[in-house]
């Protein structure tokens, strides 16, 4: 499970009430969230699930 984490909460100098600098931060924490939430790797299709049909193979030959 992924943790988004947020480094400072305080407002950039030039933005006025600091919403600008609110608005960034929830903008970056979607984006942050829609990138691993919809990562398309998935290792547990990469995962191995027993003996191949090679190795099936070979020791029905033995």
């Amino acid at each position: 499970m992924a943790t988004i984490n947020s480094a400072s909460l305080s407002s950039p100098a030039g933005s006025r009430d600091g919403q600008a600098g609110i608005l960034a931060e929830i903008r970056d924490f979607w984006r942050q969230f829609f990138l691993r939430a919809f990562d398309p790797y998935r290792p547990e299709l990469h995962y191995m699930r027993g003996p191949g049909p090679a190795c099936r193979a070979k020791q029905a030959g033995s």
